[in-house]
């Protein structure tokens, strides 16, 4: 088996294994998926050695005909775009396994679905066949269903609704551009090479609607205003664990899918290039306001969301190397930030029981650890120099004011906010008056800190390193920016 195949199917065998174990033995069940998931992780960053930096092409590439008839074909491969995004998954995924050993009932059945997503994701980055990749992006909806549903919190019931609802809507969209663009294909293929060259032959009318389709269906994914209405509710009732890779890998998803059409529909996208600015910065300062004004605080990194993938949706529409180049980054980044948050206010409410600013203070006294983990996640959604935040929002910033000029004021505005929400937040936890309920509460715990740990050092190692990141996907990017530079 090749590899790309070995590290998507690792995870799919390990829940398959899970499934046949005995629901009494929670500790072999652990385990087994901790084992799968770390092998996963460490296949996929083996791939960091041989993997050519100077090439826009794809690598690693496998392909199997399923049918000729049809134009289907099991076809993975990797690039710039889609290694990062696999090594963000493959990390995220181990994390998340780590973080669950507190979770109460039915150990069995939701290691099996994290492996499942786990499988699931890793496909939508690997695939190169449409089909494929729309049969992965459909896939997610079923282990995230019962993850919420069964798992999550008081309304996890609705949230489980809300969220399959709102994402089938949104698939409805893609499932009709990806059919639309197939019919135009003279070979009847579902590849997206072949796909990529007939959609960019189409005149610029169909392509700004089949444009809008994939905005509406990865929009509602990534999330952008006025799509993000699963978002917060989905991100609060959702188990701590599972909301780590709802917001580091799922949102990137529909990024992701967004990066990809750009390329196949150049000039739908030059011609819609002010729409996506405009929902960009409605989405970040939308998203800064209400996660300002929130005082749950898995809401307000849910709002936060909104906002810091309103800068990904800025970046794609700079349509230039730098700005394309900040969006990546800025995945990345947001990934890292908020995985560590998730964890982090996951574990402290599994000690507290309570989720609201105000129960806290003074933690710096009693739990260093927590104190010294959250706030540098915090300052990292902020934007603070030297860590990653800071490198992939400047990108953004750059690349946005050599498009749109002091449009970008409104950017800052959004930074501001983002900045007046963590400040906040780091005061509400770490500082004031000591709580007496809070003098005996415990500091991370050595699996808690080997989950936190390496996201920290993500956070930090982009932050003062990034050039290794930048060079994963420069080549990728500078091919992707030069369609739109030699657009007459």
């Amino acid at each position: 088996m090749r590899m790309l195949s070995l590290i998507l199917w690792v995870p799919f065998f390990g829940a398959v294994l899970v499934a046949l174990l005995p629901a009494a033995q929670q500790r072999l069940i652990r385990g087994v998926a901790l084992f799968h998931a770390g092998l996963a992780l460490l296949l996929s960053w083996s791939l960091l050695v041989p993997f050519d930096r100077s090439t826009a092409a794809l690598q690693f590439v496998e392909q199997v005909v399923w049918s000729s008839t049809i134009g289907v074909s099991y076809a993975l491969g990797v690039d710039g775009l889609s290694l990062p995004m696999v090594l963000l998954g493959t990390l995220l995924c181990a994390v998340a396994l780590l973080a669950s050993d507190r979770v109460a009932g039915g150990a069995k059945g939701y290691h099996a679905w994290m492996l499942v997503l786990e499988f699931a994701m890793l496909g939508v980055f690997m695939a190169q066949d449409w089909s494929l990749f729309f049969m992965f992006w459909e896939l997610t909806l079923i282990p995230l269903f019962f993850l919420i549903d069964l798992w999550g919190g008081k309304k996890r019931h609705t949230a489980s609704l809300s969220f399959v609802l709102y994402t089938m809507g949104g698939s409805i969209f893609i499932l009709i551009a990806v059919i639309m663009a197939y019919r135009l294909t003279p070979e009847h293929s579902f590849a997206m090479t072949a796909i990529a060259n007939a959609a960019a032959r189409l005149p610029r009318g169909e392509q700004v609607w089949l444009l809008l389709a994939f905005l509406v269906g990865f929009g509602v994914k990534i999330p952008i205003f006025p799509l993000h209405g699963w978002l917060p509710l989905a991100h609060v009732e959702a188990p701590s664990p599972v909301s780590i890779l709802l917001s580091g890998v799922l949102l990137k998803m529909g990024a992701y899918g967004l990066l990809r059409v750009v390329g196949i529909l150049p000039e739908a996208t030059v011609l819609l290039q002010p729409l996506l600015a405009g929902i960009a910065l409605v989405s970040i300062l939308y998203g800064g306001l209400l996660a300002w004004r929130q005082t749950d605080l898995k809401a307000m990194i849910a709002y936060s969301s909104v906002s810091h993938m309103g800068v990904v949706v800025l970046g794609i529409s700079a349509l230039n190397e730098i700005g394309l180049l900040g969006a990546v980054l800025q995945m990345i980044a947001h990934g890292l930030i908020a995985g560590a948050l998730f964890l982090l206010i996951g574990l402290l409410y599994e000690r507290t029981h309570t989720r609201e600013l105000a129960d806290y203070g003074s933690l710096v006294r009693v739990t260093p650890r927590f104190t010294f983990l959250i706030a540098l996640a915090l300052l990292a959604g902020m934007g603070m120099p030297g860590l990653a935040g800071f490198v992939a929002e400047l990108h953004v910033l750059l690349g946005g004011f050599v498009r749109w000029g002091w449009l970008m004021v409104l950017t800052s505005l959004g930074v501001l906010m983002s900045a007046a929400y963590a400040v906040r937040t780091i005061g509400g936890l770490f500082a004031g008056p000591t709580r007496p309920e809070l003098a005996q509460l415990q500091d991370l715990r050595p699996m808690e800190l080997a989950a936190a740990v390496p996201l920290a050092l993500g956070l930090l190692v982009m932050g003062f390193q990034p050039a290794p990141v930048i060079a994963l996907a420069s080549a990728k990017i500078a091919e992707l920016a030069a369609i739109f530079t030699h657009l007459p």
